[in-house]
Protein backbone atom coordinates (compact mmCIF):
# COMPACT_ATOMS: atom_id res chain seq x y z
CA UNK A 1 0.00 0.00 0.00
CA UNK A 2 1.44 3.45 -0.80
CA UNK A 3 -0.38 5.47 2.31
CA UNK A 4 -1.63 4.20 5.57
CA UNK A 5 -2.99 5.60 8.72
CA UNK A 6 -3.33 3.02 11.36
CA UNK A 7 -5.06 4.17 14.89
CA UNK A 8 -4.67 7.53 14.47
CA UNK A 9 -6.10 9.41 17.21
CA UNK A 10 -5.02 13.02 18.06
CA UNK A 11 -5.78 14.65 21.66
CA UNK A 12 -5.92 18.69 22.34
CA UNK A 13 -5.70 19.59 26.19
CA UNK A 14 -6.27 23.16 27.54
CA UNK A 15 -7.55 24.38 30.73
CA UNK A 16 -7.84 21.20 32.20
CA UNK A 17 -9.87 19.43 29.33
CA UNK A 18 -8.96 17.10 26.70
CA UNK A 19 -10.30 17.21 23.34
CA UNK A 20 -10.73 13.76 21.35
CA UNK A 21 -10.49 15.33 17.74
CA UNK A 22 -9.64 12.29 16.38
CA UNK A 23 -10.44 8.65 17.27
CA UNK A 24 -8.32 5.60 16.66
CA UNK A 25 -8.99 5.93 12.52
CA UNK A 26 -7.65 3.92 10.05
CA UNK A 27 -7.65 4.90 6.13
CA UNK A 28 -5.37 3.52 3.02
CA UNK A 29 -4.72 5.56 0.06
CA UNK A 30 -3.47 3.92 -3.03
CA UNK A 31 -1.29 5.10 -6.30
CA UNK A 32 -3.28 7.81 -8.52
CA UNK A 33 -6.40 7.87 -5.95
CA UNK A 34 -8.21 10.22 -4.70
CA UNK A 35 -10.36 9.83 -1.37
CA UNK A 36 -12.61 12.25 0.26
CA UNK A 37 -12.86 12.96 3.61
CA UNK A 38 -16.27 14.59 4.54
CA UNK A 39 -18.09 15.59 7.75
CA UNK A 40 -19.56 18.36 9.50
CA UNK A 41 -17.32 21.33 11.01
CA UNK A 42 -15.69 20.32 14.20
CA UNK A 43 -15.54 16.05 12.84
CA UNK A 44 -12.02 15.98 12.80
CA UNK A 45 -11.32 16.49 9.08
CA UNK A 46 -8.47 19.18 9.19
CA UNK A 47 -6.94 17.79 12.33
CA UNK A 48 -6.28 14.65 10.42
CA UNK A 49 -4.34 16.53 7.54
CA UNK A 50 -2.03 18.19 9.99
CA UNK A 51 -1.08 14.97 12.26
CA UNK A 52 -0.43 13.42 8.24
CA UNK A 53 2.01 16.16 7.64
CA UNK A 54 3.26 15.99 11.06
CA UNK A 55 2.13 19.81 12.01
CA UNK A 56 -0.16 19.04 14.73
CA UNK A 57 0.71 22.48 16.79
CA UNK A 58 2.12 21.00 20.52
CA UNK A 59 1.28 22.44 22.32
CA UNK A 60 -2.31 22.00 22.75
CA UNK A 61 -2.39 19.13 20.23
CA UNK A 62 -0.35 15.65 20.49
CA UNK A 63 -0.80 12.34 18.57
CA UNK A 64 -1.39 10.12 21.37
CA UNK A 65 -1.33 6.73 19.32
CA UNK A 66 -1.39 5.44 15.86
CA UNK A 67 1.24 5.03 12.94
CA UNK A 68 1.62 7.07 9.19
CA UNK A 69 2.81 4.64 7.22
CA UNK A 70 4.22 6.27 3.18
CA UNK A 71 5.38 3.23 1.61
CA UNK A 72 5.91 0.69 4.98
CA UNK A 73 7.81 3.87 6.64
CA UNK A 74 6.19 5.83 9.51
CA UNK A 75 6.43 9.63 9.16
CA UNK A 76 5.75 9.54 12.78
CA UNK A 77 8.89 8.17 13.61
CA UNK A 78 11.16 10.03 11.58
CA UNK A 79 13.92 13.11 12.66
CA UNK A 80 12.91 16.78 11.33
CA UNK A 81 15.50 16.43 8.86
CA UNK A 82 13.65 13.20 7.02
CA UNK A 83 10.38 15.04 8.03
CA UNK A 84 11.22 18.48 6.23
CA UNK A 85 12.24 15.84 2.99
CA UNK A 86 8.88 14.31 2.76
CA UNK A 87 7.07 17.71 3.82
CA UNK A 88 7.15 19.37 0.56
CA UNK A 89 8.40 16.80 -2.07
CA UNK A 90 6.83 14.04 -1.67
CA UNK A 91 3.23 14.98 0.77
CA UNK A 92 1.84 18.80 0.25
CA UNK A 93 -0.95 20.43 1.34
CA UNK A 94 -3.51 23.07 0.31
CA UNK A 95 -4.80 24.93 3.50
CA UNK A 96 -8.33 25.97 3.42
CA UNK A 97 -7.98 29.63 2.87
CA UNK A 98 -5.93 31.23 0.73
CA UNK A 99 -6.08 34.72 1.49
CA UNK A 100 -4.40 33.26 5.19
CA UNK A 101 -2.06 30.63 3.47
CA UNK A 102 0.20 34.07 1.84
CA UNK A 103 2.17 36.02 3.06
CA UNK A 104 1.10 39.54 1.91
CA UNK A 105 4.12 41.17 2.00
CA UNK A 106 6.23 39.09 -0.44
CA UNK A 107 5.34 38.72 -3.88
CA UNK A 108 4.05 35.41 -5.21
CA UNK A 109 6.76 34.75 -7.27
CA UNK A 110 9.16 34.80 -4.21
CA UNK A 111 6.58 32.70 -2.34
CA UNK A 112 7.24 29.76 -4.85
CA UNK A 113 10.69 30.05 -5.69
CA UNK A 114 11.30 29.84 -1.92
CA UNK A 115 9.50 26.41 -2.01
CA UNK A 116 11.66 25.45 -4.86
CA UNK A 117 14.81 26.85 -3.40
CA UNK A 118 14.00 25.05 0.14
CA UNK A 119 12.91 21.52 -1.33
CA UNK A 120 14.42 20.72 -4.57
CA UNK A 121 17.71 22.70 -3.73
CA UNK A 122 17.40 24.88 -7.05
CA UNK A 123 19.55 28.10 -7.68
CA UNK A 124 18.09 31.35 -7.44
CA UNK A 125 17.34 31.34 -11.32
CA UNK A 126 16.20 28.27 -11.81
CA UNK A 127 13.80 27.99 -8.74
CA UNK A 128 12.79 31.63 -10.32
CA UNK A 129 12.02 29.95 -13.80
CA UNK A 130 10.66 27.08 -12.39
CA UNK A 131 8.30 29.48 -10.03
CA UNK A 132 7.10 31.11 -13.44
CA UNK A 133 6.31 27.68 -15.33
CA UNK A 134 4.07 26.70 -12.05
CA UNK A 135 2.25 29.97 -12.15
CA UNK A 136 1.24 29.26 -16.09
CA UNK A 137 0.44 25.59 -15.07
CA UNK A 138 -2.10 26.98 -13.27
CA UNK A 139 -3.51 29.68 -15.94
CA UNK A 140 -1.50 32.85 -14.80
CA UNK A 141 0.48 34.69 -16.95
CA UNK A 142 4.45 34.15 -15.93
CA UNK A 143 4.85 38.32 -16.06
CA UNK A 144 2.84 38.36 -13.13
CA UNK A 145 5.75 36.79 -10.84
CA UNK A 146 6.52 40.24 -9.42
CA UNK A 147 2.61 41.15 -7.71
CA UNK A 148 1.86 40.68 -4.93
CA UNK A 149 -1.26 38.71 -2.77
CA UNK A 150 -3.58 41.74 -2.73
CA UNK A 151 -3.49 41.93 -6.65
CA UNK A 152 -5.08 39.05 -7.08
CA UNK A 153 -8.35 37.75 -6.76
CA UNK A 154 -9.76 35.26 -4.59
CA UNK A 155 -9.68 32.49 -7.57
CA UNK A 156 -6.39 33.49 -8.51
CA UNK A 157 -5.02 33.02 -4.85
CA UNK A 158 -5.85 29.85 -5.03
CA UNK A 159 -4.58 28.90 -8.18
CA UNK A 160 -1.48 30.16 -6.60
CA UNK A 161 -1.64 28.33 -3.75
CA UNK A 162 -2.25 24.69 -5.28
CA UNK A 163 1.15 25.79 -7.99
CA UNK A 164 3.23 25.96 -4.75
CA UNK A 165 1.75 22.92 -3.47
CA UNK A 166 2.58 21.31 -6.53
CA UNK A 167 6.05 22.74 -7.59
CA UNK A 168 7.73 19.68 -6.07
CA UNK A 169 5.70 17.00 -8.13
CA UNK A 170 4.14 15.54 -4.79
CA UNK A 171 3.43 11.98 -4.67
CA UNK A 172 0.17 12.69 -2.25
CA UNK A 173 -1.93 16.10 -2.56
CA UNK A 174 -3.47 17.31 0.78
CA UNK A 175 -6.64 19.49 -0.11
CA UNK A 176 -8.40 21.01 2.64
CA UNK A 177 -11.14 22.31 1.60
CA UNK A 178 -9.53 23.75 -0.95
CA UNK A 179 -12.96 26.04 -2.50
CA UNK A 180 -14.79 26.88 0.35
CA UNK A 181 -13.96 31.00 -0.09
CA UNK A 182 -14.69 30.50 -3.90
CA UNK A 183 -17.82 31.64 -5.46
CA UNK A 184 -19.42 29.15 -7.65
CA UNK A 185 -18.04 29.48 -10.98
CA UNK A 186 -14.82 29.43 -9.49
CA UNK A 187 -15.27 26.33 -7.44
CA UNK A 188 -16.11 24.59 -10.48
CA UNK A 189 -12.75 25.71 -12.49
CA UNK A 190 -10.22 25.35 -9.56
CA UNK A 191 -11.81 21.73 -9.40
CA UNK A 192 -11.88 20.87 -12.92
CA UNK A 193 -7.78 22.34 -12.81
CA UNK A 194 -7.19 20.05 -9.79
CA UNK A 195 -7.90 17.28 -11.72
CA UNK A 196 -5.88 17.82 -14.22
CA UNK A 197 -2.56 18.77 -12.41
CA UNK A 198 -3.53 15.12 -9.94
CA UNK A 199 -3.48 13.42 -13.48
CA UNK A 200 -0.47 15.39 -15.09
CA UNK A 201 1.52 14.77 -12.03
CA UNK A 202 0.19 11.56 -11.35
CA UNK A 203 -0.50 11.76 -7.75
CA UNK A 204 -2.89 10.68 -5.35
CA UNK A 205 -4.94 12.82 -3.20
CA UNK A 206 -7.00 13.63 0.10
CA UNK A 207 -10.08 15.95 -0.51
CA UNK A 208 -10.96 17.36 2.86
CA UNK A 209 -14.84 18.88 2.28
CA UNK A 210 -18.01 19.21 3.46
CA UNK A 211 -19.35 19.43 0.36
CA UNK A 212 -20.95 16.48 -1.47
CA UNK A 213 -20.91 18.08 -4.95
CA UNK A 214 -17.40 18.19 -4.78
CA UNK A 215 -16.27 14.42 -3.71
CA UNK A 216 -18.79 13.95 -6.39
CA UNK A 217 -17.27 15.68 -8.76
CA UNK A 218 -13.61 14.31 -8.02
CA UNK A 219 -13.20 11.66 -5.63
CA UNK A 220 -12.83 7.99 -6.39
CA UNK A 221 -13.72 6.52 -2.82
CA UNK A 222 -14.87 9.01 0.35
CA UNK A 223 -14.68 8.19 3.75
CA UNK A 224 -17.30 10.06 6.37
CA UNK A 225 -16.46 11.04 9.43
CA UNK A 226 -18.33 11.84 12.51
CA UNK A 227 -16.68 13.32 15.95
CA UNK A 228 -13.16 12.83 14.97
CA UNK A 229 -14.43 8.68 13.44
CA UNK A 230 -14.42 7.35 10.24
CA UNK A 231 -18.13 5.78 10.33
CA UNK A 232 -18.52 4.35 7.03
CA UNK A 233 -16.23 3.99 3.67
CA UNK A 234 -16.49 3.20 0.27
CA UNK A 235 -16.07 3.56 -3.38
CA UNK A 236 -18.16 6.62 -4.71
CA UNK A 237 -20.95 4.37 -5.63
CA UNK A 238 -20.95 2.98 -2.43
CA UNK A 239 -21.89 6.00 -0.64
CA UNK A 240 -23.97 7.62 -3.01
CA UNK A 241 -26.10 4.76 -4.21
CA UNK A 242 -25.78 2.93 -1.25
CA UNK A 243 -25.29 5.54 2.02
CA UNK A 244 -25.37 2.45 4.92
CA UNK A 245 -24.66 4.31 8.30
CA UNK A 246 -27.63 6.47 9.60
CA UNK A 247 -25.59 9.30 9.50
CA UNK A 248 -24.47 9.12 6.04
CA UNK A 249 -28.01 9.14 4.57
CA UNK A 250 -29.83 12.18 6.60
CA UNK A 251 -25.97 14.00 5.27
CA UNK A 252 -27.71 13.07 2.41
CA UNK A 253 -31.40 14.38 2.93
CA UNK A 254 -29.73 18.02 3.73
CA UNK A 255 -29.09 18.25 -0.36
CA UNK A 256 -31.16 19.20 -3.05
CA UNK A 257 -31.88 16.67 -5.14
CA UNK A 258 -33.39 17.90 -8.62
CA UNK A 259 -34.87 14.24 -9.30
CA UNK A 260 -36.82 14.01 -5.53
CA UNK A 261 -40.57 15.01 -5.52
CA UNK A 262 -39.40 16.61 -1.60
CA UNK A 263 -40.63 19.89 -0.77
CA UNK A 264 -38.58 20.52 2.43
CA UNK A 265 -34.98 19.33 2.98
CA UNK A 266 -34.27 17.15 6.49
CA UNK A 267 -31.61 18.73 8.55
CA UNK A 268 -30.23 16.08 11.41
CA UNK A 269 -31.29 17.06 14.73
CA UNK A 270 -28.88 18.45 17.61
CA UNK A 271 -25.01 19.00 17.18
CA UNK A 272 -21.87 17.43 16.59
CA UNK A 273 -21.01 16.29 20.51
CA UNK A 274 -18.48 18.23 22.87
CA UNK A 275 -15.51 16.47 21.91
CA UNK A 276 -14.12 16.97 25.38
CA UNK A 277 -17.15 14.77 26.83
CA UNK A 278 -17.97 11.92 23.81
CA UNK A 279 -21.10 9.95 24.43
CA UNK A 280 -20.26 6.19 25.69
CA UNK A 281 -20.75 4.20 22.88
CA UNK A 282 -21.82 4.95 19.53
CA UNK A 283 -20.62 8.76 18.99
CA UNK A 284 -23.59 9.38 16.93
CA UNK A 285 -26.37 7.54 19.34
CA UNK A 286 -27.74 10.80 20.81
CA UNK A 287 -28.71 12.03 17.27
CA UNK A 288 -29.41 8.76 15.60
CA UNK A 289 -33.21 8.27 14.57
CA UNK A 290 -32.46 4.29 14.05
CA UNK A 291 -30.69 4.16 17.67
CA UNK A 292 -30.95 0.79 19.51
CA UNK A 293 -30.11 -0.28 23.25
CA UNK A 294 -26.72 -1.39 22.19
CA UNK A 295 -25.57 1.51 20.42
CA UNK A 296 -25.48 3.79 24.20
CA UNK A 297 -22.90 1.42 26.03
CA UNK A 298 -21.02 0.03 23.69
CA UNK A 299 -18.73 1.30 20.67
CA UNK A 300 -19.70 -0.30 17.31
CA UNK A 301 -16.72 -1.46 15.36
CA UNK A 302 -16.34 -1.93 11.30
CA UNK A 303 -18.19 -4.35 9.36
CA UNK A 304 -17.58 -4.82 6.12
CA UNK A 305 -21.01 -4.84 3.89
CA UNK A 306 -19.25 -5.14 0.37
CA UNK A 307 -16.82 -5.26 -1.16
CA UNK A 308 -14.49 -1.81 0.46
CA UNK A 309 -17.27 -0.77 2.26
CA UNK A 310 -17.24 -0.57 5.66
CA UNK A 311 -20.01 0.45 8.29
CA UNK A 312 -18.96 1.21 12.00
CA UNK A 313 -22.78 0.78 13.27
CA UNK A 314 -24.58 -1.67 15.03
CA UNK A 315 -27.11 -2.04 12.59
CA UNK A 316 -25.07 -4.18 10.64
CA UNK A 317 -22.85 -7.37 12.07
CA UNK A 318 -23.15 -8.05 15.93
CA UNK A 319 -26.19 -5.50 16.37
CA UNK A 320 -28.37 -6.63 13.33
CA UNK A 321 -30.18 -9.66 15.22
CA UNK A 322 -31.20 -7.00 17.66
CA UNK A 323 -32.97 -4.65 15.05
Amino acid sequence: MFFEIKDLSIHYSTGGNTFKAVNHIDLSVEKGQTIGLVGETGAGKTSTALGIMNLVPNPPGRIVSGEILLEGKDILKMSKIETRRVRGNRISMIFQDPMTSLNPTITVGEQLSEVIRVHQKASKIEATLKAKEMLETVGISGDRYGEYPHQFSGGMKQRVVISMALACNPELLIADEPTTALDVTIQAQVLELMKKLKNDFDASMLMITHDLGVVAEICDSVAIMYAGEIIEFGSLEDIFDSPSHPYTVLLFGCVPDIDSDVKRLTPIEGLMPDPSRLPEGCHFYPRCPKRIPICAGEAPVNVEIGDGHKVKCFLFGKGAALN
